[in-house]
Order: structure tokens, then sequence, then C-alpha cells
């Protein structure tokens, strides 16, 4: 075989990937995704703050979130247990995913008919159910993009999926808000439960990959298999629950270390942490947009409409470099830009007064940044599973990538209340806020070292667009 490399692959091929059937179905998949997210976090906070619900609390009521951090709990079980009737009529993975979403439809409708002011409990327990949904559907989702595609598409399905899931936050940021400024935030709710059917449609109509496994995977559960054979000699009832156990939460873990070793746990550090700037940021952003002043129009004009176009120009930018540089050598700039992105909004906040422009000025770099580095995210982790246990090893690694945000996200709103009480710069109205903005974006920091020890371990990597001869 020649070791002749031969050149990236143009531009024009690049960007034809994007029309491959299978890169094409994750944007309506991505959409489905992407739709509850902001309805139990950021536009949920936008509801409470209009009626009157305090900073702290709507802080504390952002740990709704962490369902998604704690959805390797229960991934084990999306990967492997079938669900009667639905496994033989969708496949595993739609199985899951239509339970899922037909679970946030109806969440969603029923929050329509809640008053935070009065019902804030009620609020925040269908916000849990359909938090749990949505990571549900993540869990199996997930796991179908990264087994519907081979590695050289994973750039390009991640971009899709991006851009599907940014149409769905522009329906329930700029579409929500545009409803309960004209309308009510309980029309707002029940239109978003209308819009879950997309998802469900798609996943009636598309098909399903069978389960892919390697060699050395397939010999380590058919070795576990004789034992739980020999160890259940006397004890038939065991051996499938024991084997199911071994398979579907011991594989995985033991799986991802046997291949990464002690460099494992350096990944799951950088996979918790690379994120933190963003999540601790943006719990208080919509609170912080109505307290300088600014409509829910005008949030949803430049925050949701505008941004929605710089995210998704950043999504597409961010799956070509994958495909063409590869995501690891990606990973340490994505994160350099995601923290200084923060410092954009105290430059808003110093200047104590809703002005659009800025404000658009703000959001063209946070968005662009956040949309390429999703993407550089996304295909980075998809490589990092097995085929075999794509939904528990993929749902670890997102359940820790918002775990310790989430976690400090709970605090924003405390700690933005004493910023601001204090007043941390005199002169300034928001000088609070600036200070917060500040400290988010030196929350980047570890990650930022920890992408450069990765990028190091992943220093031989060979972008998918650059194939040897013969292979």
């Amino acid at each position: 075989m020649s070791q002749t490399v031969t050149s990236s692959r143009g531009w024009r091929e690049t960007l034809a990937t994007y029309s491959d059937r299978r890169v094409v179905t994750f944007l309506f998949l991505g959409f489905s995704a992407g739709l509850p997210f902001l309805l139990v976090f950021s536009t949920l906070s936008a509801w409470m703050r209009e009626f009157g619900i305090s900073r702290t609390t709507i802080g504390f009521v952002s740990w709704v979130g962490f369902t998604y951090s704690f959805k390797f709990v229960w991934s084990p079980v999306v990967d492997r247990a079938p669900l009667p009737l639905l496994t033989r009529w969708l496949g595993r993975r739609r199985a899951w995913m239509l339970l899922a979403q037909s679970s946030i439809a109806l969440g969603l409708l029923a929050m329509s008919f809640c008053d935070p002011t009065i019902d804030l409990a009620r609020v925040v327990a269908l916000a849990v159910l359909v938090a749990f949904s949505s990571s549900t559907q993540d869990i199996a989702m997930d796991a179908f993009r990264i087994e519907a595609t081979d590695q050289s598409l994973q750039g390009a399905t991640a971009a899709t999926y991006q851009l599907g899931y940014r149409i769905a936050v522009l329906a329930a940021g700029a579409g929500a808000l545009y409803i309960a400024q004209f309308g009510s935030w309980p029309l707002a709710y029940r239109v978003m439960a209308a819009l879950g059917l997309v998802g469900i449609a798609t996943t009636l109509v598309i098909g399903e990959r069978p389960r892919r496994v390697e060699a050395a995977t397939a010999e380590r559960e058919g070795k576990m298999a004789e034992f739980a054979q020999r160890f259940t000699r006397r004890g038939a009832a065991l051996r499938e629950p024991l084997v199911l156990v071994y398979g579907a939460i011991v594989c995985p873990f033991v799986d991802f270390f046997v291949r990464y070793r002690w460099h494992g746990l350096v990944l799951l550090a950088f996979i918790g942490l690379f994120r933190l700037s963003d999540i601790a940021m943006g719990v208080m952003a919509n609170p912080f947009y109505i307290d300088m002043g600014f409509s829910l129009q005008q949030i949803a004009n430049v925050t949701k409409i505008y941004g929605f176009v710089m995210s998704i120009v950043g999504a597409l930018l961010g799956g070509a470099l994958v495909f063409r540089v590869g995501a690891a050598r990606l990973l340490a700039p994505s994160v350099f830009l995601i923290a200084v992105a923060n410092l954009t909004f105290g430059w808003l906040a110093l200047l104590g007064e809703p002005d659009p422009l800025v404000l658009a000025a703000a959001i063209s770099v946070d968005n662009l940044v956040t949309g390429m580095a999703g993407s550089v995210f996304i295909a980075f982790l998809s490589g990092l599973t097995n085929a075999a246990y794509t939904a528990t090893q993929y749902a670890l690694f997102t359940s820790i990538m918002t775990l310790p945000g989430k976690f400090i996200a709970g605090y924003s709103g405390w700690i933005v209340d004493h910023l601001q009480a204090a007043e941390p710069l005199a002169g300034h109205k928001f000088g609070g806020y600036a200070v917060f903005f500040a400290y988010t974006a030196l929350l980047g920091l570890p990650a930022f070292v920890l992408a450069l020890l990765v990028r190091r371990h992943f220093q031989k990597e060979t972008p998918p667009s650059v194939k040897k001869e013969g292979e």
C-alpha cells in the first residue's frame, strides 16, 4: 500500500457532504432535540422574571437542568432495554426517541396551564418531567446519530444536527418571546408543544441501522456470557440479568479506560469543564436583558433571530473545519473564544443602557463562537465512543459536560444579586453584572489548560478528509 498522503479535499467536496440523505435527516432530529432545552432554561427564566420571581430563585430553578447532567445513570437502560411493542415496531433507538418526544410534548402542554406566581412548584415539577424526557431523547438520538454515519460524515452530521438544534432554539427562544409579547405565555407553551410533532413525525418515517459490534468488544461480551453461564449453572434465572448488567453498565466504562487508560481521567475532566463559562453565564442572560430595559421583542429580534443566524454560520464553519483539520486541533481555540465571548456582555453592562447595536455586537461574537465550538465538540465526543456502547458512553460524556456548569449556574442569580447590591464598580448601574461576566470568562482557564493536554494526546490524529492511497 502506498504511503503517499493525498491533500485535503476541496471546499466543494467538503460542502457536498451536507447533501447526504443521512446528514439531512439530522436537521429534523436536531430540531426535536433543541426544542425543549430553552423552554426549561432561559425562556422559562424570562417568563419567571417577567412575573416578578427573584434572580436567586431563577438561578436555583435552573438546577432542573441537572437531569441532563445525570442522564448517564439511566443511559444503560436506554442503550439495552427494549420497550414493549415499540422496540419491535420501530427498533431499539427509535422506540426510546418516540417515547421521549411524546412525553416532552405533553409536559410542555401541561406547563401552559400553570401560573409561576401561584403554581411555581407545579411549573418546576413539569419542567423536570420535560427535562428528563429531553435528556432521555438525547441519549437515544446521540446514539442513533453516531451509528447512522461513518467517521467521515461525523462533522457534517454534527453541523446539521446543530442547525436543526439552533432552529428549534430560535422557535423556543424568539418564537416563544414573540407569542408571549403579543399573546400570552400559556399560548407560547402550547405552540411549542405542537412543534414537538416535528420530532415525532421524523422518528416514525426514518429507518434504523443494525447494531455494530467490534470484534474485540464482541469477544469481551462473549467471555462474560460464558462466565455467567458457569457462574449461574444452578441458577439459570440469574444468567440473563447478569449478562445484561455487565454488558449495559460495566462494559461501557471498562471499554473507555481500556482504550484511553490514565488519559481517560484527563479527557473526562476536560469534557466537564469545556462549557463551564458558557453554562454559568447563560442562566442570567435573559434576566440581564430584562433588567437593562430591553423589551421581549428586542430580545427576540437581536438575541434569538440575529443570534440564530450567527450560530448557524458558526456551526457550519465548525463542521467544515472539523472535516478539514480534525476536531482535537480545534479544542483549545474553541475554549479560549468561548471565554472571551463572555466579556462582550460585560461591555454592554458597563454602558448602563439598552443599546441594541452593542447587544448585536455581543451576540455576534457569542453565537458565532458557540456555534463553531458546538460542532467541534460534538464531533470530538462522537469520535471517543465505541459503536457497541454508543448511547451509554456518549451520555456519560454529555452528562459530565454539563454537570459542573449546571451546579455553578445555580448560584448565578445569588452572585448577581449580591454583586449588584455591593456596587463593585462605582457609577455603573449594572457593574455587578459586568463583574459577573468577567468571573464567568475566568472559569474557562482550567478547560483551556486541559485542552492543550488533550491536543497533545491526539496530535497524531488524521482528519477524515486526509486519506492514504489504497485505503
